[in-house]
């Protein structure tokens, strides 16, 4: 199996799964200990989340603090429901993951203004959108997801501040690929999309800035999040993280480097977002006339994504592509290939190679 699906997630780095091993543990480790007790392997499990904290810390600007999450969809909805906007407005993209748009939906029951900002054809937000006056929180994705255009969020950011708003950066696709947003309120970021493991995130809030708690129980997480964590989880992310900060640069060389095979290899498909203004390593294309199902079931040893779908198996039209113009037949035309610091060069070769020789046997 080739995997070409990173924007879904990415493969567990080593670094990370070594770190999580002695907190995974039986009872003569005594890795199992909770790190919110008082004794000495709680004290241990609690110093490993500490440690795993300052190591996720790196991602971020500094002068704020990290909170971890479950993932990055508890992550933004915190972020958004946490906030006291006073009655003034949200505002969002048009292409925003649906942990946005769907949290954004069920706070119109706070009778909150929701305005969303358009994308133009080539999937970027404009620097010089229209803001609304009532403007208390902006909500814009560093890397989209589908597409991987790179949004102008330092620019909206200074921006919204000037207009007593905050900024909230969905960073899940840019986090430990690119500098953080430096002007950014708050960054949602996920474990997985960093060669780290499921189930963890976290948010970044920065210092002087008060959240109400999504969940109340036993006060964990400066008694924003309660719940108790897990040592081996965070061990694994903060690995995963401290291991992006050290090797982004060398990823983005070879990222670079497969983008460019990439482009030569499907030269005669369309490229969906802005080419210049993007994340390399998210190549989502079209053929018109392509039978995306059909191309597929051809290459099941090939992992990549349907375009026409805003998750996988989501049924669900892509909003995002729509949001740039694409017809629905233009939509369902559309793939996503997805590639990381684990793409070997000659297997992405010959899988594109297959790839655009399956579409050519359907005749397009």
């Amino acid at each position: 199996m080739i995997y070409l699906d990173y924007q879904a997630t990415t493969p567990l780095a080593p670094q990370a799964r070594e770190a999580m091993l002695h907190w995974l543990g039986g009872p003569e480790t005594m890795g199992f200990a909770n790190p919110h007790s008082p004794h000495r392997p709680g004290r241990g499990a609690a110093a490993a989340v500490a440690m795993a904290r300052d190591q996720v810390a790196g991602l971020f600007p500094p002068g704020g603090k990290v909170i971890f999450t479950s993932g990055a969809t508890e992550a933004i909805n915190l972020a958004i429901k946490g906030v006291a906007l006073h009655g003034r407005s949200i505002a969002h993209s048009a292409i925003e993951h649906s942990a946005v748009l769907d949290t954004v939906a069920a706070l119109r029951a706070r009778n909150n203004g929701v305005h969303v900002l358009p994308v133009g054809t080539d999937g970027l937000v404009a620097g010089d959108v229209a803001l609304p006056e009532d403007l208390g929180l902006l909500a814009v994705m560093q890397v989209n997801n589908e597409i991987g255009t790179v949004q102008p969020v330092d620019a909206l950011a200074q921006r919204a501040r000037g207009m007593g708003a905050l900024m909230l950066v969905d960073g899940v696709q840019g986090a430990g690929k690119m500098p953080p947003p430096l002007q950014a309120d708050m960054i949602a970021v996920s474990a997985h999309k960093i060669y780290g493991p499921k189930g963890i995130g976290a948010l970044w809030v920065r210092d002087g800035l008060d959240l109400s708690p999504l969940l109340h129980g036993g006060g964990q997480e400066g008694g924003l999040r309660s719940g108790t964590l897990s040592p081996a989880l965070c061990a694994g992310f903060g690995a995963a993280a401290a291991l992006c900060q050290t090797s982004w640069e060398s990823d983005g060389q070879h990222v670079d480097s497969l983008w460019k095979t990439a482009r030569a290899i499907l030269h005669r498909w369309t490229l969906n977002g802005d080419e210049t203004h993007r994340w390399h390593g998210n190549l989502n294309l079209r053929l018109d006339g392509l039978d995306v199902a059909r191309l597929m079931s051809d290459l099941r040893d090939i992992a990549f994504s349907a375009g026409s779908a805003c998750a996988s198996g989501s049924g669900r039209p892509s909003h995002v592509l729509a949001a740039i113009g694409l017809t629905p037949s233009q939509a369902k035309n559309s793939i996503r290939i997805g590639f990381g610091r684990y793409t070997d060069q000659g297997e992405f070769a010959e899988a594109l190679q297959r790839i655009d020789a399956a579409a050519q046997a359907q005749g397009v």
